[in-house]
Formats: C-alpha cells, sequence, structure tokens
C-alpha cells in the first residue's frame, strides 16, 4: 500500500509513514547532529511541509554507496568505512526532499532540495534514535527499502521538531 504522507518528528526521532490517514509504518530516524533549522550551510534538517522530489536508487543493491545522488558502485561495510572514516555515508536508497513553503524551506537560503536533503540509508555502525546526521534524515538501510518501496514521488513529508 502506497504512503501518502510521512510525518518525521525529530524530538521523537521518528518516521511514520501514513495511507489512506492510517500510520502503516514505523521507522527509527537519526536526524541533523546541528538540531533543526533551514538555512543553507547549517548542517540543520530542515522544518516544514515537503514532498518527495526525486527517488534515486531503484534495483541498486542493499548497502549500495552514493555520491552526487550517483551509485559509486561500492557496497558498504564496516571494512570500507574503517578504511574511509572521513564519508558521510549515503547509502541503499534516497528519497530527495522538496521544501512547500517559500520562504520557509523553498528558495533562497532556506531551500531544502538546493540543500539536498534526503532521506536515505546509512552505516549499519550509526546510531538511530541520536541526531547525528549533516542535515538529512538517516535510516537503518532495511527500513530505507521498505521506505523506498511504499513512497511515491509527491508524497507529502511534514518534519516537525516535536
Amino acid at each position: 500500500m502506497p504512503l501518502d504522507h510521512i510525518h518525521i518528528s525529530i524530538g521523537d526521532q521518528q518516521l511514520t509513514g501514513f495511507s489512506g490517514g492510517a500510520a502503516v509504518c514505523r521507522y527509527p530516524i537519526s536526524s541533523a547532529l546541528n538540531g533543526p533549522g533551514e538555512q543553507n550551510g547549517s548542517g540543520c534538517t530542515p522544518r516544514g511541509a515537503h514532498r518527495v522530489r526525486a527517488r534515486i536508487g531503484d534495483g541498486e543493491p542493499l548497502n549500495a554507496v552514493y555520491r552526487a545522488r550517483r551509485p559509486t558502485g561500492e557496497v558498504w561495510t564496516p571494512a570500507l568505512a574503517a578504511a574511509n572514516p572521513q564519508r558521510d555515508w549515503i547509502l541503499t536508497r534516497i528519497l530527495w526532499l522538496c521544501g512547500n513553503q517559500p520562504g520557509v524551506n523553498r528558495g533562497g537560503q532556506v531551500d531544502s532540495q538546493r540543500r539536498y536533503i534526503y532521506l536515505h540509508g546509512t552505516g549499519d555502525d550509526q546510531p538511530m534514535g541520536v541526531p547525528l546526521s549533516h542535515g538529512c534524515i538517516r535510516l537503518r538501510n532495511t527500513d530505507m527499502l521498505e521506505l523506498f518501496e511504499r513512497t511515491p514521488v509527491g508524497c507529502t513529508v511534514q518534519i516537525d521538531a516535536d
């Protein structure tokens, strides 16, 4: 059953997916270490009404590694992570967000799309329920795969601080 809405609670570090008004899935997440905020370059997770602009990675393997929204051909492993400790791992799938509120999360210095804000998988060594990202919403790779399969382009996404 496809989702028509996703709600992300930064305070609870949880994502809830809705279909026809009913909650049908829940996943723990990791939002920005720097907290909520919309400014370009802040490293914060933007709040407000968004929508899924693009779905990236259909058909790629679990733990596929991305750079600039393109698969690198690598598959994340603990050994690859240990050899590249500086990398911010974007894995498995990407749901790229676009802000729906001009002046809040769309346009100028607050544009979520231009900030490359995604929902994406992360390394298995990263904790969920703890804000650690650079602005994106991180999920476990298996959760990201499930979410991706249920989420169409255009699905609304509400990100709240509480």
